[in-house]
């Protein structure tokens, strides 16, 4: 379980292959994740119906609103740390970990007691279709007991990749999400639990992640131990910890409400276009995953280069993130494409159900290269320190305008199609904005390295 930490040497060598190499076990790991939610759905879909797919689909954006406030504080665990690693202070490095790890288990103790006391109304007022409410309300209750697991797992993840370590983080989701599927089939197929069988593996896999996450950093070597004796949190860490994570889980936070309002709007159309459109969610996430793996590299390499001082690297870090999201715009987003209607099929067989995802899905990967530019530059702008600028970006790009294509555009045509516009259309806005917030921040480093430059010489 021991490992020298693993400092990136950023500057030498290929930039690119450098990035490749931390990003590629991130990405097999989000991939990992939702192959495992995937088979979530795949196995209640298949053995239990479309109403219980679609019952387990109806929460998706529920738990994400509800969750995305504390998730979001992992970023800023994600960015002191990287910090604290790249200027070689070990003393600085413990001491966010510690903090960050307790943080975390209080915040997920906070999010499954809400999670529990305001699940039942608000899939209501989302307009669940009255067949397949109870089931929704069954599987929420049970995911949000997993919560606590869930937010110490990530992170703890966090504090790994911040050190350049993104292997092991991807080895416990591996053997947790093989339980999980393990779990799946017995649970619903031998025991026919069916929603609440899919909620307790869900459960089970993500305290056994937890488990195998804080088993390495109790085990490890160096500042990134944990230990019990040291468990507190350090006042300075937690400011600096909320200053750039707040604004993040804001962010998803803003995000997950508009997301809400749209699932509503999905709602109305019933329960085989509520079916359709969590199918295409669920494998439209094998793209998104995989920007997310670039946003997560953003974080570390920049992170890592402000505390060494190499501000010139960040521009390179920026456009090797642009040409990765491009090429998997290009590559898994128009293989998605040409195989929808095959992979749409896996998780039902009801022809209605699968057509409704493939208007989903062709409105949506058109333009994702707009979505992976909207979410990996807030990654660079917030590891230079700036993490409002992101969340305003998101507030007015993406939430309000979608809610106003709602009262305005979907008033007017409300059809699926039209509904679904909303999602290009506000993500190039935001995108645009995003890369405005990152030129804004990296003139601002600029100024403060070249003010800072000219104190010394004057000293000198």
């Amino acid at each position: 379980m021991t490992r020298r930490l693993l400092k990136l040497d950023i500057g030498k060598g290929s930039l690119f292959s450098q990035m490749l190499v931390f990003a590629v076990p991130i990405m097999a790991m989000n991939l990992l994740q939702l192959l495992f939610n995937a088979a979530d759905m795949i196995v209640v879909g298949r053995y239990s119906g479309s109403q219980a797919l679609a019952a387990v689909g109806a929460t998706g954006s529920l738990i994400n609103l509800i969750v995305n406030l504390f998730m979001g504080l992992s970023v800023g665990t994600s960015v002191i740390v990287a910090q604290d690693f790249g200027a070689e202070k070990p003393e600085e490095i413990s001491r966010s970990v510690h903090t960050s790890i307790v943080v975390s288990a209080i915040a997920g103790v906070l999010v499954m007691i809400l999670g529990l006391s305001v699940c039942t109304p608000l899939l209501r007022s989302m307009g669940t279709p009255d067949d397949i409410i109870q089931l929704s309300v069954l599987y929420t209750r049970i995911y949000f007991l997993g919560l606590p697991a869930s937010m110490v797992y990530n992170f703890g993840g966090a504090v790994l990749r911040a050190i350049g370590d993104s292997r092991r983080p991807m080895y416990y989701l591996t053997i947790s999400g093989v339980v999980n599927v393990i779990l799946n089939l017995l649970f619903v197929i031998a025991f026919g639990m069916g929603v609440a069988g899919v909620a307790w593996s869900t459960v089970i896999s993500q305290y056994l992640a937890m488990l195998l996450i804080m088993a390495c950093l109790v085990r490890s070597e160096g500042p990134i131990r944990f230990s019990w004796r040291l468990a507190r949190i350090h006042r300075r860490k937690l400011i600096d910890l909320v200053k750039i994570g707040l604004p993040a889980g804001l962010q998803g936070l803003l995000f997950s409400i508009s997301n809400v309002l749209i699932q509503s709007a999905v709602n109305s159309f019933g329960s085989v276009v509520v079916a359709g459109n969590a199918a295409a969610s669920n494998v439209e996430g094998f793209a998104s995953t995989t920007l997310n793996a670039y946003y997560n590299a953003a974080i570390t390499f920049t992170g890592q280069s402000m505390g060494a001082e190499k501000y010139d690297q960040i521009d390179n870090i920026a456009r090797v993130c642009v040409v990765a999201v491009l090429i998997t715009w290009v590559f898994l987003g128009g293989g998605i494409l040409v195989f929808g209607r095959s992979l749409l099929g896996i998780y039902t067989s009801d022809p209605a159900v699968v057509e409704a995802g493939m208007i989903r899905l062709k409105v949506t990967l058109a333009a994702y290269f707009a979505n992976g530019i909207m979410n990996v530059f807030p990654g660079l702008t917030r590891a230079m320190g700036y993490s409002l600028l992101p969340m305003l970006c998101t507030l007015v790009g993406a939430c309000l305008m979608r809610m106003v294509w709602l009262v305005t555009v979907f008033a007017w045509y409300p059809t699926v199609m039209v509904l679904l516009l909303c999602y290009p259309v506000t993500w190039t806005l935001a995108g645009i904005g995003q890369v405005a917030s990152f030129l804004y921040a990296r003139h601002e480093i600029r100024k403060r390295a070249a003010a800072r430059m000219r104190t010394s010489q004057a000293a000198v």
